[in-house]
């Protein structure tokens, strides 16, 4: 009987164990940090998209170049720092985000120049910006 006991109290002992939450990622995909990476690559690839365009030959490529060179450059730079001068903690997924968010604000970029601002130059007389 005592040894039932036993192998009673080592199974329930062995299942609480085993139903212990994990330990908390200390880098998760979803957080206020991944958020900054987004928001910030976006408005640096908007920015150089933008800047890009003040040139009388830009292209729409050269612009969509321009913009997401100079985002990634930010991004990756921040990666370098943080474990180069270790300013931060280097992170993939904090890149990753730097990538989705230059794709965002590069695809709002081009939509809102192609839709937008090049017609309101045709409808004025003013020559197309391609």
């Amino acid at each position: 009987m005592k040894r039932w006991v036993w192998v009673c109290t080592l199974l329930a002992a062995s299942g609480a164990r085993a139903q212990a939450p994990p330990p908390a990622d200390p880098d998760p995909w979803l957080s206020r940090d991944k958020a900054l990476h987004f928001g910030l690559s976006a408005g640096f690839a908007t920015v150089g998209y933008t800047l890009a365009g003040q040139s009388a030959d830009s292209t729409e490529v050269r612009r969509l170049v321009v913009g997401g060179s100079f985002a990634l450059a930010v991004g990756a730079t921040k990666e370098l720092l943080d474990f180069v001068a270790r300013t931060g903690t280097p992170s993939w997924k904090d890149f990753t985000w730097d990538v989705a968010g230059t794709a965002v604000g590069l695809t709002v970029s081009w939509l809102v120049d192609h839709f937008i601002v090049q017609p309101a130059h045709l409808w004025s007389g003013a020559t197309r910006l391609n």
